[in-house]
């Protein structure tokens, strides 16, 4: 299939690319949490505190960060698809290796092995749905790429601590690297219906090299986005139970039931969206929800909000800041085409979202202090300028 037929492509063919795609960055979601909710287990068997145990974590967000950029240079080079199959494979050596693990090193190599698995996924998704879905259906492929990512999310947790309270957390680890089998298959038995090589009516692209594309100022207001919007997500993701706990006293599981109804109402915003997104101003779009989400979360942190109201007002910060996803993706899209062609996806998009990974390694990190402090209002207010910085970001791509 030729790109000129992927902009006119049948809903069918694009249908598949979008489940395709969606299915394997669902299993790159599963794997962030491969370790987090076996802690309760690995922290007796190994002997360690929080800290140490927190330590892979930071280690899988540093590789995979650093591992985004180098990725996004081989997909230009090598193709998404092979690069793609390799990160899948690391996933697979992670849980193996987790299942024979003998100390704290070598939960650090699952980490970073995880973390090099992870860092291919968007590179590659996002170079293979711009090669191969139509133009028009972008905004729900974008939709689905990311409520699959939730759900991959949502189901770790279950999956992990289900069959580790069965069975023990080393049967659980070989079952994680066994599932990621399946999802390695299913893209190499689909790997015919898809573009893989940069077109040649893109082939211009090749000549920006990579430090002409660093030299880019839209680029470097891509990753800075990426980075403001996933701190500000990383802060609620992390601490969202103990805040809605201090300021409202909410007891822990309604706190922790907050936190859920804001990544829930997200995915729902996501998928809402994808509609959204269609329109050419996705700028706007992402200015106006996530000023609307600072709005809230400076509500929040004035302690004043009724008990009752804080669930939904927690929901509606989450469907806002999903609601901006498929827009945030579409612009990332436009800043590469307009001035790299197709040829350049890997790289432009490998390099923007390193943002992400390095947003949530040091969203704990930058408020962690606060909330030791007992300043939980100021944590909020944080996440509220995360959030309109990158507002003033997203505008300025636009306008760019």
């Amino acid at each position: 299939m030729s790109s000129d037929a992927a902009l006119s492509a049948p809903p069918r063919h694009d249908a598949f690319v979008i489940a395709l795609i969606g299915s394997v960055h669902g299993v790159s979601h599963f794997f962030h949490l491969l370790l987090p909710p076996l802690f309760p287990w690995l922290m007796p068997e190994f002997g360690l505190d929080y800290s140490r145990i927190g330590t892979t974590m930071t280690v899988f967000f540093v590789v995979s960060g650093v591992g985004q950029a180098l990725a996004g240079l081989a997909v230009d080079r090598f193709g998404p698809l092979r690069v793609l199959a390799s990160g899948i494979g690391c996933f697979v050596l992670a849980g193996l290796t987790l299942s024979r693990a003998n100390g704290f090193a070598d939960l650090m190599i699952v980490a970073a092995l995880a973390g090099l698995g992870n860092s291919v996924f968007h590179p590659c998704d996002f170079t293979v749905l711009n090669r191969n879905v139509s133009v028009p259906r972008l905004g729900h492929a974008f939709s689905v790429h990311g409520l699959s990512g939730n759900v991959g999310w949502a189901l770790a947790p279950l999956f992990m601590t289900g069959i580790a309270t069965a069975a023990g957390w080393r049967t659980a680890a070989l079952a994680a690297g066994l599932l990621a089998i399946p999802a390695l298959a299913l893209l190499l038995a689909g790997r015919r219906h898809l573009v893989d090589a940069t077109p040649p009516e893109h082939q211009d692209g090749h000549r920006a090299s990579t430090a002409e594309i660093l030299r880019v100022g839209p680029v470097w207001l891509c990753f800075a986005f990426f980075f403001f919007l996933t701190t500000a997500f990383g802060a609620i993701q992390a601490f969202g139970t103990p805040l809605m706990q201090h300021l409202y006293e909410l007891p822990l599981g309604i706190a922790a039931g907050t936190v859920s109804s804001y990544l829930f109402a997200g995915a729902v915003g996501i998928f809402v969206g994808g509609f959204l997104a269609r329109s050419v101003q996705q700028d706007r779009v992402i200015a106006l929800a996530l000023s609307a989400a600072a709005a809230m979360a400076v509500l929040l942190a004035s302690a004043q909000v009724p008990a009752g109201a804080v669930l939904p007002v927690m929901a509606s910060i989450g469907f806002l800041s999903g609601l901006a996803g498929p827009s945030r993706d579409l612009l990332v899209r436009r800043a590469a085409t307009a001035r790299f062609g197709q040829a350049a996806f890997g790289r432009v998009y490998g390099f923007v979202y390193s943002g992400l990974d390095t947003g949530l390694a040091l969203a704990p990190l930058v408020f962690g202090g606060f909330m030791d402090s007992g300043h939980y209002g100021t944590v909020l207010v944080g996440i509220a300028l995360l959030q309109v910085a990158a507002v003033f970001t997203a505008l300025k791509v636009g306008r760019g």
